[in-house]
This record gives structure tokens, sequence and C-alpha cells, in this order.
């Protein structure tokens, strides 16, 4: 007997309803994280409707990041995002250790859920800075001409997938090939202040957000087009002098910024 997607809207689009039914069985554990959904000829018959409109439901899932499709495999259930929390306190972060740091302590990669061998940052390539708007944007946050500085992109893997692009300006000459050598593991803004010799501090940081763009789709292994958390701002010398420009581009389904407007030493 087949099944009728049931909506307490009449006028809800019929492949909508079908799509909330089959998110409330993901949701009870009916299909659970890494299940291959019925096929369409089944949902079909299951369900009393055509395979246009399980496509259509099925799209929308995929659009909304529950499922994932494919091609000539089938549709599967996707896992539960990862939650990364970049945790920004105003009070007592004033030193920039990188956003590594922040997503996986040092020592402490065990006590971080959903974290697996081979999270970290690595690097993806140095490109060359050639007068893009970025980067003369780097350019006019750090006082210098476009020529003068250097850039180095790197990705952020967390739960075992990429979270995280990042783009670092700094106004020095070509940096060591082994620094920026791709596939290098480790924390960028920690090793570009020890490739200058210097301590990095906050300056400013700000948020916004953007569509991902064909390159950081590709690294991220989002569509063009997923809506990306942007993190983006200066570190300086303790001096005040202006040493990092930095644009991180985040998976918004995995990420969110906490602001902590409170001391939060232990013992207080």
């Amino acid at each position: 007997m087949a099944t009728h997607p049931q909506s307490p809207r009449s006028d809800t689009p019929l492949y909508r309803r079908l799509a909330r039914q089959l998110q409330e069985r993901i949701d009870a554990g009916t299909y659970p994280a890494g299940a291959r959904l019925p096929s369409e000829p089944e949902l079909s018959a299951e369900f009393g409707v055509n395979r246009l409109t399980v496509r259509q439901a099925v799209a929308e899932l995929e659009r909304a990041a529950v499922l994932e499709i494919r091609r000539g495999v089938g549709t599967f259930v996707r896992p539960p995002a990862v939650r990364i929390s970049i945790t920004v306190d105003p009070r007592s972060q004033r030193v920039d250790l990188g956003s590594v740091h922040t997503a996986l302590p040092p020592e402490r990669d065990e006590d971080v859920p959903g974290a697996v061998e081979g999270d970290g940052e690595y690097v993806v390539a140095a490109r060359p800075v050639a007068g893009s708007a970025e980067d003369d944007e780097a350019a006019r946050q750090l006082g210098r001409a476009v020529e003068e500085l250097s850039r180095v992109d790197t990705v952020i893997r967390l739960g075992g997938r990429a979270r995280v692009v990042s783009s670092y300006w700094v106004p020095s000459g070509p940096l060591e090939a082994e620094l920026v050598r791709p596939g290098r593991a480790g924390n960028m803004v920690l090793d570009l202040a020890r490739a200058a010799g210097v301590e990095l501090e906050y300056d400013w940081r700000a948020f916004g957000a953007i569509g991902a763009d064909l390159a950081d789709a590709e690294l991220l292994g989002v569509p063009p087009g997923t809506p990306l958390l942007v993190r983006e701002g200066v570190s300086c010398t303790p001096d005040g002098a202006p040493a990092l420009y930095v644009r991180r581009r985040i998976d918004g389904s995995s990420a969110r910024f906490v602001l902590h407007y409170r001391d939060r030493s232990p013992g207080v």
C-alpha cells in the first residue's frame, strides 16, 4: 500500500511534502547516516508518486546537505556535520595562534569530537601575487605595494574532510620553498611568524559570507555557490606594524564563531 506524503498545508508542493517525510525518517534513524536510500522506483511505489516527484524531493534534500547523490552508485544519507567552534575572546586571546590551534588544540586532538587521523592544516600552493582584487585588498591592509607581498593558500581538514580554505599574505620576499611546499602540514600562522622572527597579535577581524567560487568549491568538495563563512583580518607585531593579512573561507554548514565577553581563565 502506498504511503502518501502528508502536510498540514495543502498548497505545499508534493515533492516538498515527500522531502519532509524522508527527512523525518532520517531524523528517526530509519535511514541512518551512511545508509543508501531506496531507489527512485521503490520510493515512487511506496509513496504513490511519480519518479519526477521523487527526484525533486531528493534534490531538495541534497541542497540541504542531508543526502549525497553518487552518480551511478545511489543516494546516501550524509553523516552529521562536524561542528567547528572558532573561539574569539577579546579579553584573553590577544596572541594570534592560528585557527588550527583553536579547532585542533595541540596534544588534545583525541578530545575534539569527530577528529580523525590526518586532520590539520595543509599547504595548497604559494600563489603569485598578481594584482587580483584580493591581492589589492591585502596590499591596502598591509600598507605595502602588491609586488612586495608573498601569498600562500592552505586547507584545514577536520573530521576527515576539508572545511576551511585560507589565504595568507605577508610583506616579505619569496617564502622558503619548504614552508610553502604543497602538502606540507603545519600551522601556517605560527610558521609564518617563525619564518619572519616575530610574534603575531590580533589587530582586527571581520566576518561575512559569500558563495563558493569554482576554486574554493573544488578544494572544499562542495558545489559552487555553497554558502561560506568568511573570517578575514590583519595580525600585527607587538609594536603594531601590520605583518599578516588572512582571509579564511569556511564551509558554512560545519562552523560557528563564538565570542566570549567574560574572562574564561581557570577558576573564574
